[in-house]
């Protein structure tokens, strides 16, 4: 079988792992039907009647409950595999998406918008980390950190490069409502590919039977205390969220309502920005490889977004270019790329503790869902658009200090052993 040799060969060449090629495929499919509504969604409550703070709050419980499944991801994974968690994680996703819909956005009920949206929250990381999982026991050592870059690829092009231009224009032909219901459409098409990946270790689990999951979770919080550097790294995957997650929240409504702009400019804005970041993720994956993850996420994505994080409002509110403010985001988000290494990091400051290294590193990602729209709940009113931005620049200065304690061997010749990538 020729072609098939050729098609495995060039997965080789690549990074992916042949046996998970179709799961990133679904977790592109599962990402969009979750960020359809990233850009536009803050604006169209607003436009409901539900006030900025009711909705910035929403984004919180949100990500909190993200933050938590994202912890149990890894452990939860280690004790039933992966496969059955992205089912679950589907499951979740569906009925309070359909929840949030009927009671909270049609039925014009703040308290069921902030619980059905908050719940769905359990959704997404439980699919995505569970995949990551997958993809830390199943990718070869020395292709880890080419294969997490893949999977970055996978979930931004689903969640922010593709869904914004989806929403733009399916608001034009059916409207704002109707294509939060078509995300279902496409969750349950990511979710029959997923179903149906069938590599090594995906309904295995890894754990001893006579294990305890609550041990799996508890390790993964006991982690952060036991091994500072998985500490360091966790608070950093915190900052690496805080624009990215926080944005969403205001800049839909400042863009569109203090600097003029249409919707579908910036759906395209949004769009374009992370369509960038697709490619300086698989970037960021080889220069870590080659560099090492720390100088990488040092440089590249806490330096980096710290000043483009800061541009992003004084270029467009100085100008109100379409332009420029399409190459001040997309310069933020070839920046946010630094980060997407992060995962192959785990495996080299916590050889032996890998699982529960990147249940505490999952945290931190979740976290980082809660602690932007936090911060812009806080701040927005007292400091204002340009506060906010002046607040998550700041972040990322402390994150750059905060890789001071991420010290590794040098990188190359010691790649990390196999055996130790499952280690719990």
């Amino acid at each position: 079988m020729p072609d098939a040799h050729g098609h495995s060969n060039i997965l080789d060449r690549i990074g992916i792992p042949r046996s998970l090629a179709a799961g990133y495929l679904a977790l592109a499919f599962f990402m969009i039907g979750d960020g359809v509504e990233q850009g536009y969604l803050s604006a169209f409550l607003n436009d409901q009647g539900f006030a900025a703070h009711r909705v910035a709050l929403m984004f919180t419980l949100y990500g909190v409950t993200a933050g938590v499944s994202a912890w149990m991801a890894a452990a939860l994974s280690d004790v039933f595999g992966p496969r059955r968690l992205m089912a679950v994680g589907v499951a979740v996703w569906v009925v309070f998406h359909v929840l949030f819909i009927t009671l909270g956005v049609t039925g014009h009920s703040g308290v069921m918008l902030l619980v059905c949206y908050g719940l769905r929250g359990f959704g997404y990381p439980l699919f995505a980390y569970g995949f990551l999982m997958w993809i830390v026991r199943t990718a070869r050592p020395e292709k880890l950190g080419v294969a997490v870059g893949w999977f970055w690829f996978a979930y931004i092009a689903g969640f922010s490069t593709l869904s914004p231009l989806i929403a733009k224009e399916s608001i034009a032909l059916i409207g704002p409502l109707p294509t939060l219901w078509s995300a279902l459409l496409v969750i349950a098409v990511g979710a029959v590919i997923a179903l149906n990946v069938r590599a090594p270790g995906g309904d295995r689990p890894v754990a001893r039977p006579e294990e305890d999951p609550l041990r799996g979770l508890v390790k993964g919080i006991s982690v952060l205390w036991q091994e500072p550097k998985v500490a360091a790294a966790g608070l950093i995957r915190v900052v690496n969220g805080v624009s990215q997650f926080g944005f969403p929240v205001f800049l839909p409504v400042y863009f569109t309502k203090s600097l003029g702009f249409p919707l579908g400019d910036w759906l395209t804005i949004y769009s374009v920005m992370y369509m960038v970041n697709l490619g300086c993720n698989l970037l960021a994956g080889y220069w870590s490889d080659k560099y090492g993850v720390t100088t990488v996420l040092r440089w590249m994505g806490c330096v980096g977004c710290a000043v483009t994080t800061v541009a992003f409002y004084y270029i467009p509110t100085a100008t109100h270019s379409f332009w420029l403010s399409l190459i001040t985001g997309s310069a933020f988000c070839a920046c946010l790329a630094g980060f997407s290494p992060m995962s192959a990091l785990m495996p080299q400051i916590a050889p032996r503790r890998t699982g529960a290294a990147m249940a505490g590193l999952n945290l931190g990602a979740g976290l980082g869902t809660a602690a932007g729209p936090a911060l812009v709940g806080l701040c927005l009113t007292p400091l204002g658009v340009e506060g906010v931005m002046w607040v998550f620049g700041a972040c990322y200065v402390v994150g750059a200090l905060l890789t001071a304690f991420l010290r590794l061997p040098a990188h190359k010749g010691s790649p990390v052993p196999a055996t130790e990538l499952s280690a719990p």
